[in-house]
Parts: C-alpha cells; structure tokens; sequence
C-alpha cells in the first residue's frame, strides 16, 4: 500500500473508483470536482495505491479554520484491510502540519457502516444542520 497525491493520470481510475464506491451524484460532475480540486491545494488530494492500481481516494481541504474530506473512498474489494483508516491518518497528518484545529466531515443520511468507521477513528456527531447552495451548476 502507498500513499501519494492525485496526478491527472489516475482521474480515470479515480472516478470509476468513487463510481464503484457510490459516491457520484448526477448534479456533481466528478471530473468537474477533480478540476477544481487541482486548482485548490491539489497535494491534498490523495490516492492510495494497491497491487499497481488504485485502491482509495481522499479529497481534502483546509480553509484556514476547519479541514474536511470528501470523497473518501476505498474499492470494494480492497475494503477490510484498514486502507480507509490509513488514508484518514495521512489526511490529519497533512492537516496537522498545516496547523488545523478541527477536522470536519459529512456523512449521507442513514449510511450507519459509514458513520461506524468514522466513530471508530474517534470521530462524534456534531449537533449542527449541514446547508447549501449550489453557486455554480455542473450541467
């Protein structure tokens, strides 16, 4: 298993990879994301590496006051081997270094096996609502 920043060469894999995980949404164009992340501390976006392909992804991002994660992903077949745990260290890691207080996270709706992993890094359930409001529409 290795650890590295995203190169425009695995946005191929990269999106198979979160489509396979069921991450991709149709009002979110997944290659659009991958763009603009690379305009945004782009050594923050993350790809693991297992048996020559890739096995786990992790966007992140800090603003200064909070650092969060999307796109934590990790290929079916490779789950159970703490690929997502590994990932999740190397983003604190990285946050750390970069003097992050609090790092912030969001989690679908009844997605219990996901909210489980997350409680078993040591992460809680904030009380607040999450919002939004799409600035710029992919279609």
């Amino acid at each position: 298993m290795a650890i590295r920043s995203f190169a425009e060469a695995d946005t191929d894999a990269v999106v198979q990879l979160w489509e396979d995980c069921g991450l991709t949404r149709p009002w979110n164009d997944p290659r659009k994301d991958i763009a603009r992340k690379l305009e945004v501390q782009r050594d923050l976006f993350l790809v693991l590496e297992e048996d020559a392909r890739i096995a786990g992804s992790a966007m992140v991002g800090f603003d200064g006051h909070r650092g969060w994660v999307y796109y934590l992903a990790v290929d079916p077949g490779f789950r159970g081997r703490g690929f997502g745990r590994a990932l999740m260290q190397r983003a604190e890691q990285l946050l750390i270094e970069l003097g992050c207080p609090k790092f912030n996270l969001q989690v679908r709706v009844g997605n219990e096996a996901v909210l489980a992993f997350y409680r078993s890094l040591g992460y809680v359930e904030d009380p607040v609502a999450s919002m939004s409001k799409r600035l710029i529409p992919d279609d």
